[in-house]
């Protein structure tokens, strides 16, 4: 795995170093930027010749381009690495998912957080490099199981395991209250196939209603105000767009009905 760091502190930037050289195993390679233009720079050097970063490891506040407009510029550039955000400002977290990031770690980063940040991005190229792969035969659309293939091994998912489906970067997370999967398809094909059982509350999210918790409001760094959703048994939570939450509200409004009609 190659690393870019990217962080206009010094000091930040050896200690996320140190951290992952101690790891086992170690990225093949680990390089640095003080701030976006530099970022810029590497990855293109690094793309010119063949080896391109797998992940940033990125700061969010910085002199000139911010790390989150830094984030979503690269999204207009695919191929683009995992983005893990390595920041001191646990309240851009909201922010930070709207641009797929692949984790979001605040400082001072403990070692155990970074490993697993890294190993969710090795998920993610194993999901790209599934999707170059013959695709192995689904089942009817009509069926109770998600096929599934994670880290070489392949299984079958039942449906009425699965709490949401997420859309990130090139993949889908698949959410069950004890595991999380990498599917190689697409969003949209999951909403097709089971629109009776999903309901789609955000350009990148479905979700079974009977895991619905309740809607709360969430803030983001800007103070500007939107929803999100809490499920059950899972401190996962959903965004919920604008244009699904009328949906949201009659889902919970109906299920509210039965219970007192009940």
């Amino acid at each position: 795995m190659r690393v870019l760091i990217v962080d206009d502190e010094a000091l930040a930037r050896s200690r996320l170093r140190r951290l992952l050289v101690e790891m086992t195993p170690a990225p093949t390679a680990v390089h640095e930027a003080a701030n976006a233009p530099e970022a810029l720079q590497a990855l293109a050097s690094a793309a010119a010749v063949g080896q391109a970063f797998d992940v940033l490891l990125l700061d969010i506040h910085m002199p000139g381009l911010s790390g989150m407009e830094l984030a979503r510029q690269l999204q207009q550039q695919p191929p683009a690495p995992a983005v893990v955000f390595v920041t001191a400002h646990p309240e851009h977290a909201l922010s930070a998912f709207e641009v797929n990031a692949a984790d979001y770690l605040t400082k001072p980063v403990r070692r155990e957080r970074l490993a697993a940040a890294l190993h969710k991005v090795a998920l993610v190229a194993q999901a790209h490099a599934l999707r170059q792969a013959p695709a192995l035969p689904e089942p009817d659309l009509d069926a109770d199981t998600l096929l599934i293939t994670d880290r070489g091994r392949t299984e079958r998912v039942r449906l009425a395991d699965v709490l949401y489906f997420k859309s990130e970067l090139k993949y889908v997370t698949v959410r069950t209250g004890s595991h999380e999967y990498l599917w190689s398809g697409s969003l949209n094909d999951l909403e097709t196939r089971f629109a009776k059982r999903y309901l789609r509350v955000h350009r990148n999210a479905l979700v079974a209603p009977s895991a619905i918790r309740c809607l709360e409001k969430a803030c983001d760094a800007d103070d500007s105000e939107g929803w999100q959703l809490r499920l059950f048994g899972i401190p996962d939570v959903l965004l919920v767009s604008r244009r699904q939450l009328p949906v949201v509200r009659a889902l919970l409004a109906n299920k509210l009905s039965g219970l007192r009609a009940g």
